[in-house]
């Protein structure tokens, strides 16, 4: 069912609960401080929560303590100062001192892709919720945040099953989380839904509780907060579907780049003009190097292993192209360089030697420092290894990007990135790349040439700056 909740006050439908401490409202714990974690137990104390932040990376509990957030994301350090300093929050590699604290405790660590097939690698869900379960001493809700495959909630339901007194009657529910990342501080205090897996009304109002914060902030705000109350399956299927459809509209709109590389069309028109159809919309409809990050890539092929393993891999099978449609975009990036520079290409693809590449960008999106599975720096590795001399720049993921493929060469600044440079490719849309001065920059390259792989330059303003502009599905 789905009920929205303009007002603070719980409906008729969720009966008020008393949290198990005694507490005026729940006690919250965060399992895992990582982008996901950090960001929510920072937001919930701003709202007003007591908040205990756990994981056992002792470093990164040590960082959090000393108001350092080991991640960006924008306006997050201030928050976690702020709340800090007000008692609200405090973080801890203790697990006993956690189950004993919480009333909420929010299971928040990855799912990466297993190493041996696509599925999702659950062994850190086991890990934190067996060890919770082993210290709680009360009742408690626990709740999976984490991006899982449909079914697991039923398994952690088990878990805690085993490993806790079964007087305790502790019990389980879903709540997934829609952070975007370099907006994820307002994604958690205004979310455009919340969704909610329960089996009883005692979960269902705990979980009410646990987010009243979030509903009082959008009484003040007139606005309101849809709540979807529904099943384990659904809320962990919701998820992973939104990501699957995003991921379908991206490499839908690159695919309709190829097209139009083989027509002579221009993709950014085509995109503008059926995105005016309020049945299409023209959000994710921007043409380009394609989608990474931690999510999209590793959750549509979890998506596809778990509907295999279900029956109903045959529904899914058009992921598997999505997928893809998407890495193609990334070798598309070499074909245009090779074409601007004059390389042929042979069966082992365009032979770089000799040439001095600029990429501009490292992570997989602007505003945040995340080059897990990013396009930019995927490309910028493709570049190096087909014998070009690679100089990167990021304005926040350099150190991420250098840990990650330590070969490149990583420059603190734009004009120290292209200086000398043959070609010039931009590959992460971040602002400072937009508003560059092509006039100022085409004054330290060597060679006047650019491939836009993510068209946020006006190609206008490039050429008659005396570049040679190469977007990704435009004439």
């Amino acid at each position: 069912m789905t009920i929205p909740y303009p007002t603070i006050q719980p409906t008729p439908a969720i009966a008020a609960v008393t949290p198990p401490s005694g507490a005026p409202r729940p006690r919250v714990t965060f399992l895992g401080t990582g982008y996901l974690g950090a960001t929510y137990a920072i937001c919930y104390a701003e709202l007003g929560y007591e908040v205990l932040g756990f994981d056992v990376d002792a470093d990164k509990i040590a960082m959090l303590n000393a108001g350092q957030v080991p991640i960006h994301e924008p306006g997050l350090d201030e928050l976690l100062r702020r709340n800090l300093a007000a008692g609200r929050l405090r973080f801890s590699t203790d697990i006993a001192e956690t189950a004993e604290f919480g009333d909420v405790h929010f299971i928040c660590v990855g799912t990466p892709q297993r190493a041996d097939g696509m599925g999702a690698d659950l062994s850190y869900v086991e890990a934190s919720v067996t060890s919770l379960a082993q210290h709680l001493t009360r009742k408690a809700l626990i709740v999976g945040k984490s991006t899982v495959p449909v079914g697991t909630a039923e398994w952690v339901e088990q878990l805690v099953g085993k490993h806790t007194p079964h007087d305790l009657d502790v019990e389980v529910a879903w709540s997934p989380e829609f952070l975007q990342e370099g907006f994820a501080v307002d994604d958690v205090l205004r979310p455009n839904r919340i969704v909610v897996g329960v089996k009883s009304e005692w979960a269902n109002g705990m979980l009410y509780a646990a987010h009243k914060g979030v509903f009082d902030l959008a009484a003040t705000e007139d606005r309101e907060v849809p709540l979807v109350v529904t099943d384990f399956s659904t809320a962990e299927l919701v998820k992973v579907a939104a990501n699957a459809f995003l991921a379908t509209k991206i490499s839908f709109i690159n695919a309709m780049a190829e097209v139009c590389e083989a027509s002579g069309g221009d993709v950014t028109q085509l995109a503008r003009a059926i995105g005016y159809d309020p049945r299409i919309g023209n959000r994710f409809l921007q043409a380009g190097l394609g989608f990474g990050g931690a999510c999209l890539p590793k959750d549509i092929r979890a998506f596809q292993a778990r509907a295999q393993e279900l029956g109903a891999g045959e529904a899914l099978r058009f992921l598997h192209e999505v997928d893809l449609i998407n890495l193609r975009r990334r070798t598309r990036v070499l074909q245009l360089a090779a074409d601007l520079l004059g390389r042929r290409s042979g069966p082992a693809g365009p032979d770089f030697s000799g040439t001095r590449i600029a990429v501009l960008g490292a992570t997989f999106k602007p505003n945040t420092d995340d080059v897990r599975d990013a396009p930019a720096l995927a490309v910028a590795a493709l570049l190096q290894k087909a014998g070009a001399d690679v100089h990167v720049y990021d304005p926040q993921g350099t150190e991420n990007a250098r840990r990650a493929v330590p070969e490149l060469t990583y420059e603190s600044s734009i004009n120290e990135a292209v200086s000398d440079a043959d070609l010039v490719c931009v590959l992460t849309e971040w602002a400072d790349f937009r508003n560059a001065d092509p006039v100022a920059l085409g004054e330290l390259v060597k060679g006047r040439k650019v491939v836009d792989g993510r068209n946020c330059l006006d190609p206008a303003l490039w050429t008659q700056a005396g570049w040679e502009y190469r977007g990704m599905g435009r004439p």
